[in-house]
């Protein structure tokens, strides 16, 4: 075992908790629905950018490459001033959804370029200007641009021209749990002698001004350049900083006097350190040398090309020499995380491939997040804070208050997205399965627990509407890192896991079928179903031609979910016979919802379309007529994912749940004839179980691998590129309804900023599309072959086009014959500088001709899945 490995088995015994500390702060805390108390739920604009640095936050923290304990009691995070910014660089900045020409929108230039698991190593890097930051000029050509322009960017205005900038390397090395040696390295990267002040901060996170604690933990100097550490809960610790800088106290409270025009009453509050520094205001700090909120402050000059190392030691208890084996000790971790990824990358021989992979680990590590939300406390408010408008008691979340959330979460991206999203997080497990297993089945597990699950069995989506409806593939997501654990493991299941979370998903099945399937007939609406901007309509709002619309992809993420859960409990009678019952159950329920994706309701309508033979969602209007929205999107690929295959040898173990499967074959043949193949077991004597015969999956493929519509040079389009020249419109008395294939960021404004699925590529829906077409031919083997592309003439195995359309993804990020990485777009300095070109965002989405990279910058959270395809051989 690796020592990180062994950290990782100490922290899973609880013999020590190696993540007590970590990643943990958020990067935008403004802006988020927890701090909106506002009566029109307009969170953008309640707590803003501008007013962030004097806003204490209810919460939680955000910071500049911070880490934080689990509970973030105390956080640490680096802010820098150039002498140019009228602001200190605090935090990072961005635009609002209602500011950004395509929605919210970082506007730094950041990467997270290490960590391991237990963050016993992490580095990140920020690139910081040396003039001042254009956040006016930013913000005012975004608002000016349209939704068919291009995002301004903050390379585009220039402020990075001859190398004016400074690269600042934030790194972490842990000597124990408790124990953190810290570097922040600063580079001129410019012609000119240059001067920066680099300010490690530590504060608390407030916890005193609500009302129901009174209790208010200190920071104090106990010696030259040493800050003591004072929290009940946590203990005593100090932080060691190098060179003995001057230390800058104040509180983390709220300037009331800056924001609401309250009287200061003596006050140093949140803002203190930046009105020092940069106003010059003697009497913002604590000449006592104590509070919540502390700063070292460095002044650097720096000549062109040099580099200067701030050292600090965060550490419980006394050390003597803080700094005596600080390089030994931040070696051997650095040394130790390489030895740990080598042994993951083992079978990875490219160089390029490597580095992507561990870059897509990092940014997965530093995307875990405390977020802290207490629904019941948030609607009602605190005692010591005036009481919020009475609109929020029936308005966003008000069906949640059992919803208590203070945990470690991953989040999609800790600034555009910072809070989990239910969907998102099944996605993130399967990168993180492949490093830490143990976190990933806690995430798992953690959606389904009771102060999360709402009581009627559905899960939270997100926070801006926990009951919106995601797709429900936390079952797909547990099934895989339960094998993949297993795999890890020697064949080792963990099955208290899967019963677990089993169990807990039957639940949420439950809801499933008694909510979204209106009458019964086994055809789901699901309504938004994180497809925000694939269809005619808002499918999470009231239509506007009355009636409802029955989903193909909601019937088919049920189907699959069915499948999901009948394999989860074939597994569990593996050591309890009595789930063969239960596996019995979910077998039926796919059966039916089988047939009613052949067979709406009265049988006289269904999903499938004989005539363009795809699959479609269908328009059930007032007058109870049924019009089929041709929309060639990845919805009707959707019935793809629902494909499970039983081996001879499981069914033959399983002799009850065996004996009902050909009881409800032979007397319900109507049933049987649905299922693909099933009389015909395949190679191996394994039975497929599909919504499609194998004609419907070859026409469905035929489409799928065709250049002119889903297949690009970079993965499968989310809408077909038919739609370019032929836009789909559906009409109406009151208006027309279009839907056109559009390459990049929407030009639709019907769904919100910054959604788009109208041609863009997505990774999770690429990945799903993989997996399926392995797991078909895992039954067909080599005999079932189907052209690759569409027309070429050349056949391939489901296999091959399966290792081919991974190949497409990861070109994405590997360099070309070029040289250039298309993710990262036409930008010269990205492709090519010496500091720039080997350093990678993992976007969002992806353009659908040109694969340069669109949406959030950092969304590692389902791009990630691209640690997971950069394994050869499709090896769990």
């Amino acid at each position: 075992m690796t020592q990180e490995q062994i950290r990782l088995a100490e922290t899973k015994t609880k013999e020590i908790n190696w993540q007590r500390f970590g990643p943990y702060l958020s990067e935008r805390q403004w802006g988020t629905v927890r701090e909106d108390y506002s009566s029109n739920g307009d969170a953008w604009n309640y707590v803003t950018h501008e007013a962030a640095r004097s806003y204490a936050y209810r919460w939680g923290e955000e910071g500049i490459g911070g880490i934080s304990d689990h509970r973030q009691l105390l956080c640490f995070s680096v802010a820098l001033w150039n002498g140019q910014d009228r602001i200190l660089k605090e935090r990072l900045f961005g635009l609002t959804n209602n500011q950004g020409n395509h929605g919210e929108d970082v506007k730094e230039c950041y990467y997270y370029l290490d960590s391991t698991p237990t963050h016993s190593f992490m580095k990140m890097l920020y690139k910081y200007p040396q003039q001042e930051f254009p956040y006016v000029k930013v913000r005012d050509e975004n608002m000016h641009r349209t939704r068919q322009d291009p995002e301004y960017e903050l390379m585009d205005t220039g402020i990075f021209d001859d190398g004016r900038y400074f690269d600042v390397f934030i790194e972490y090395a842990k000597a124990g749990p408790e124990d953190i040696l810290i570097k922040i390295t600063t580079h001129n990267r410019g012609p000119e002698e240059a001067s920066l002040h680099v300010l490690p901060q530590l504060w608390f996170r407030n916890t005193w001004a609500w009302g129901y604690d009174p209790y208010k933990p200190q920071f104090s100097t106990s010696a030259s350049g040493v800050v003591q550490i004072d929290e009940r809960e946590l203990g005593r610790y100090k932080l060691y900083c190098e060179q003995s800088p001057d230390l800058l106290f104040c509180d983390n409270d709220t300037n009331g006097a800056k924001l609401y025009g309250l009287d200061p009453d003596g006050h140093y509050f949140k803002d203190g350190i930046n009105d020092y520094l940069i106003e010059g205001d003697t009497e913002a700090i604590n000449p006592e040398q104590k509070g919540t909120k502390v700063a070292a402050h460095y002044p650097l000059t720096l000549e062109p090309g040099e580099a200067h190392t701030v050292r600090l030691r965060l550490s419980k208890g006394r050390q003597e020499n803080p700094f005596g084996d600080f390089e030994h000790l931040f070696a051997l971790r650095q040394h130790e995380a390489d030895e740990f990824y080598n042994c993951i990358q083992q079978e990875i021989k490219d160089s390029d491939a490597r580095n992507i992979q561990r870059q897509a680990f990092a940014g997965m590590m530093w995307s875990k997040q405390f977020y802290y939300y207490d629904v019941s406390q948030w609607l009602d408010g605190d005692p010591n804070v005036v009481t919020p408008p009475a609109e929020r008691l029936k308005g966003r979340n008000s069906t949640w208050r059992h919803l208590y959330n203070a945990d470690i979460i991953s989040m999609p991206d800790k600034w555009e997205y910072p809070w989990y999203a239910a969907w998102d997080l099944a996605f993130h497990c399967i990168s993180l399965a492949m490093i830490d297993s143990q976190f990933a089945k806690s995430q798992l597990r953690l959606l389904t627990r009771d102060w999360y699950m709402h009581p009627n069995g559905q899960l939270p989506a997100y926070e801006w509407a926990l009951g919106d409806v995601n797709p429900p593939v936390h079952a797909w997501a547990t099934w895989r890192v339960y094998q993949m654990d297993q795999k890890q493991n020697g064949g080792q299941g963990d099955t208290a896991f899967l019963e677990s979370v089993f169990h807990r998903l039957t639940l949420n099945f439950t809801w499933w079928v008694n909510r979204k399937d209106r009458h019964d007939h086994n055809i789901f609406e699901g309504g938004f179903l994180g497809l925000d901007n694939i269809g005619v309509f808002d499918r999470s709002a009231p239509l506007p031609t009355g009636g409802y619309i029955e989903q193909a992809d909601g019937t088919s993420w049920m189907a699959m979910y069915a499948l999901n859960l009948m394999r989860m409990a074939l597994e569990l009678a593996k050591t309890s016979p009595v789930y063969q019952d239960i596996a019995s159950k979910f077998f039926e329920h796919f059966l039916y919802i089988a047939e009613a994706m052949t067979k709406v309701g009265d049988e006289a309508f269904n999903l499938w379309d004989e005539e363009d033979e795809f699959f479609y969602d269908v328009l059930h209007t007032p007058d109870d007529q049924r019009v089929k929205l041709k929309v060639r999107s990845i919805v009707g690929l959707i019935p793809l994912f629902a494909v499970e295959v039983l081996d001879e040898e499981l069914l033959e173990s399983m002799p009850d749940f065996t004996r009902r499967l050909k009881w409800f074959l032979e007397n319900r043949p109507h049933l049987a004839e649905l299922v693909s193949r099933w009389q015909e077991p395949g190679k191996g004597e394994r039975h497929l179980l599909s919504l499609l015969r194998s004609h419907r999956m070859k026409k469905l493929l035929e489409r799928m691998l065709d250049e002119g519509e889903f297949l690009a040079d970079y993965g499968i389009r989310a809408l077909s590129r038919h739609h370019l020249g032929n836009p789909y419109v559906y009409r109406t008395l009151e208006a027309d309804f279009t839907v056109k294939y559009v390459p990049g960021e929407s030009e639709s404004s019907l769904f919100g900023g910054n959604s788009n699925w109208r041609g863009p590529i997505w990774f999770p829906i690429n990945y799903l599309l993989i997996e399926s077409l392995q797991r078909f031919y895992y039954y067909y083997d080599d005999s079932f072959q189907v052209e690759y592309p569409t027309r070429s003439g050349e056949l391939h195995s489901l296999k091959e086009i399966a290792g081919a359309l991974s190949q497409r993804l990861t070109r994405l990020f590997l360099r070309n014959e070029e040289g250039k990485r298309p993710a990262m777009g036409d930008n010269p300095v990205l492709q090519h500088d010496p500091h720039f070109r080997d350093y990678l965002w993992f976007h969002e989405y992806f353009h659908g001709e040109s694969g340069c990279g669109l949406g959030a910058i950092h969304q590692t959270g389902w791009t990630g899945l691209i640690a997971k395809l950069l394994e050869p051989n499709g090896k769990d």
